[in-house]
């Protein structure tokens, strides 16, 4: 078939093989005419630019012609020359165009105009031929292969964890169930109670939260493991922060403590961010200017001090600042919002669970770049973190970043059987439900550690984007499962 010899936009634009003749295959941003010639402005998802197609009506019937509108879907052939006009160096005198699709201009919701953000998360199915989410999705294609990279040439093993699981790895209990017994009529014990014997798993089961629990097992095998798979969590939230689906990346490393983990972690950060400012650069400079036709539109105190692509190459070019949450909350407690009851929550007391004001305060007020919080209250943190020495902290880790607040979580964990154990105790873990988990501190165990990064929030701050439902493809949130 002659569909592949297909030429993409981008290499025309990367090699501008002025003189040769190709075939061009994408979709009608825009057309304009007058008597003596049409301009069709054609995409194809390779890149934002569109390539500009002239088309002589002499060379190519009326009919075809009335039907290169905005939405339909073309393959042309023709000859490759210099561009007279400004904006690119070549376009493509047309010998002939194929209608693959059409699109009734009375009918395609994508016009060329603007919409807004809300309206195209109702026509998910087209958003992506927008050139912001073509943007935004080419960024996250970029940022997804250079946690890969990132990993594979450090020498970790990807490993695949499963999304069905029987443990709530955050003990939160917001988990969806899953389940093949008819819901109108499930079979009970004999205490009234649904009896998941009967099940498919023959137990009580649910997508999981993260990998992390089986990602442990691994590295105590392996070392140096890493997840990258889609987590559920049945919270019924609906800010611009949280998804009932998102991807997670953890790493879990044997033979690290706290601070390796932190270094790794900073390292990791940067090395993605610099990736895409590499290998995104045209999508990135686009979301960058509208980033900041939105910044115009906030009162003055609401807009950030960096554009898009400064703030990216600070995180990448700056130290990030470590501090303890202890410290955190005396710089908190001593604030101006706090003192003058700005803050929604105010800080009064050590313990405090933070919330995302407190953290972007610190970030983006008080020291200007990415913080690292440690040493956390053991009672607002999760049973498998290391206890430290004083009995009231655990040697956890949160990254914070400017626009985002926390974007990586992490610790130490807690190798120690017996010190495990007590814990899961305090917290009502049942631990004949981990036996699996706690037979790898009862056969060599090792100081470990590890982070999770929610992927959606990564991608967020790399795009500016500011609702995370716009950097997935298919956003799931309450009462939302379209698509």
């Amino acid at each position: 078939m002659a569909f592949n010899k297909r030429v993409k936009i981008k290499t025309i634009l990367d090699e501008s093989p002025i003189g040769s003749e190709v075939t061009l295959m994408g979709w009608v941003r825009t057309k304009r005419s007058n008597k003596n010639v049409s301009f069709i402005a054609l995409n194809d998802g390779s890149t934002i630019t569109n390539y500009q197609i002239v088309a002589d009506p002499n060379v190519i019937s009326e009919d075809i012609l009335k039907n290169c509108a905005t939405g339909a879907c073309l393959k042309v052939t023709g000859k490759v020359v210099e561009s007279m006009g400004a904006g690119q160096a070549s376009e493509l005198n047309a010998s002939s165009i194929e209608i693959l699709g059409k699109a009734d201009p009375e009918k395609y919701p994508l016009q060329p105009k603007k919409h807004s953000l809300e309206f195209l998360r109702e026509i998910a199915h087209l958003r992506m031929r927008t050139n912001t989410f073509g943007a935004v999705f080419r960024v996250r294609h970029a940022l997804a292969f250079a946690v890969h990279k990132y990993f594979n040439d450090k020498g970790f093993f990807y490993i695949h964890t499963p999304i069905i699981t029987a443990s709530d790895a955050e003990g939160a209990g917001e988990t969806f169930k899953v389940t093949t017994l008819d819901l109108k009529n499930p079979p009970l014990n004999e205490e009234g109670a649904v009896d998941y014997s009967e099940d498919f798993f023959e137990r009580e089961t649910n997508l999981t939260v993260s990998g992390q629990l089986e990602g442990e097992l691994a590295a105590l095998a392996l070392s140096e493991i890493y997840t990258f798979g889609p987590t559920f969590r049945a919270e019924n939230s609906n800010t611009a922060r949280h998804l009932a689906e998102f991807w997670m990346i953890e790493p879990e490393m044997a033979f690290y403590d706290a601070e390796d983990n932190q270094d790794l972690a900073e390292d990791f950060l940067k090395y993605v961010i610099q990736y895409a400012l590499d290998h995104c650069a045209e999508d990135l400079k686009f979301l960058d200017q509208r980033v900041a036709e939105e910044e115009k539109g906030k009162p003055q105190d609401q807009r950030s001090e960096l554009g898009l692509l400064d703030k990216l190459k600070f995180v990448v070019e700056n130290d990030f600042e470590r501090l303890t949450y202890t410290e955190a909350i005396n710089i908190l407690r001593n604030s101006k919002p706090n003192k003058k009851k700005k803050f929604a929550y105010l800080i009064d007391e050590w313990g405090a669970d933070l919330q995302s004001e407190h953290e972007r305060y610190l970030v983006e007020k008080h020291f200007k770049k990415p913080v690292i919080l440690t040493d956390y209250p053991k009672e607002i943190k999760s049973f498998y973190m290391r206890q430290n020495e004083d009995g009231k902290t655990v040697a956890a880790m949160d990254i914070l970043f400017p626009g985002i607040g926390e974007i990586v979580g992490g610790s130490q964990r807690e190798e120690r059987l017996d010190v495990l154990t007590q814990r899961m105790e305090e917290m009502n873990i049942p631990q004949d439900e981990m036996w699996w988990y706690l037979d790898t501190r009862r056969f060599g165990t090792t100081p470990h550690a590890g982070f999770g990064l929610g992927f959606e929030r990564m991608v967020l701050f790399v795009t500016g984007m500011s609702n995370i439902r716009d950097v997935i493809a298919f956003p799931r949130t309450p009462g939302n499962a379209e698509f």
